[in-house]
């Protein structure tokens, strides 16, 4: 069996083929940095649009480089939700529409389940069940996975997600959009121990994450010191030392509170190398094992949603062309399979 997927759930376009017996057969991705960077952020109607006219062209390059037609697909999966309504709605209208046009089942998909699922494209794949921590721009969650569609919510992020207090935080600091990725590097020339911030939540029972605090007082920081290059990268340097720990934290929470030694992370700011470091160490001090997707599955893209919607038609799950977008999905809310 052969399935499109189609993302389209924020900024970034991502389009793929997966062939359950050879695995991504064909990947595309077109990123919106360039749309939004003169506003320091997404801007919804700008991303709806961006969304409109490369879905489309990306698809047919996806096709031409897997070799195929529409003919040699058994179903087209979209992200359903969560993400903006109007740029999901671009993503919803276009994998219906062909669905209906090729004849081929509608396959909805979740966003954060794309990404639950997304280290099962790797040779390495974690064997259930296994605790997951799903961290990005805009989610930061602890999930505990039993099977496909079998997720217990744990804990997770009250206020900011940690990809978005990365984002804001370097924002404060000056640095370009999007900031996260560019905080991160320049924290690699920050001096340890300069400066000290919270690691907020973790003094207190429970999983929940708040990260508004963190940048509260990264702000603080910033107003009270210079701007020289060196006092910014010390400043990075303690803020995502913060975030790392407060994850690391919970992550190690999670696994004892489960009875569980296999972690899961996915999402944009599990491409973090600091991250996978501290993680990797506290999965050896558990004697446990961790797994990632690749880098370039990290992030939005098309590939985890052709797979997690591979794996939602082989179980018989598709819908019909009434299926709306749903910017507000619980993950727990889906059935297993």
């Amino acid at each position: 069996m052969r399935i499109l997927g189609i993302e389209t759930s924020c900024d970034e376009t991502g389009i793929a083929i997966y062939d359950e017996d050879k695995g991504i057969m064909a990947h595309r991705l077109f990123s919106q940095i360039a749309v939004h960077a003169d506003y320091g952020g997404v801007v919804p109607e700008l991303a709806s649009r961006d969304h409109v006219r490369k879905t489309i062209p990306l698809i047919k390059e996806a096709l031409n480089e897997a070799g195929l037609t529409p003919k040699d697909l058994d179903g087209v999966a979209y992200t359903a939700g969560p993400g903006l309504v109007g740029a999901l709605l671009v993503g919803c209208s276009i994998g219906r529409s062909l669905a209906y046009g090729w004849d081929l089942p509608a396959v909805p998909v979740h966003h954060m389940e794309g990404h639950l699922l997304a280290p099962m494209l790797e040779e390495n794949v974690p064997e259930f069940p296994f605790v997951a921590l799903l961290v990005s721009g805009g989610h930061t969650m602890l999930v505990r996975v039993d099977g496909i569609g079998e997720y217990e919510l744990l804990g997770e992020s009250v206020d900011d997600a940690a990809g978005e207090a990365f984002d804001k935080t370097a924002k404060l600091l000056g640095l370009d959009y999007p900031g996260g990725p560019v905080l991160a590097k320049m924290a690699e020339d920050g001096t340890p121990g300069r400066f000290k911030f919270p690691r907020p939540m973790t003094d207190r029972p429970g999983l929940n994450f708040s990260f508004s605090g963190l940048k509260t007082a990264a702000a603080t920081t910033i107003k009270k010191t210079d701007d020289s290059d060196q006092t910014k990268a010390d400043i990075a340097y303690a803020f995502q030392e913060a975030v790392i720990d407060t994850l690391a934290i919970k992550c190690r929470r999670a696994l004892e509170q489960c009875k569980l030694n296999r972690l899961v992370i996915a999402g944009g700011v599990s491409a973090n190398v600091s991250l996978r470091n501290k993680l990797a160490t506290v999965m050896k001090k558990l004697n446990g094992e961790v797994f990632y997707p690749r880098p370039e599955y990290c992030t939005d893209n098309g590939a985890m949603i052709a797979f997690a919607g591979m794996q939602r038609l082989k179980s018989g799950v598709h819908t019909d062309l009434t299926f709306k977008a749903n910017p507000r999905w619980p993950l727990d809310s889906l059935d297993p399979v």
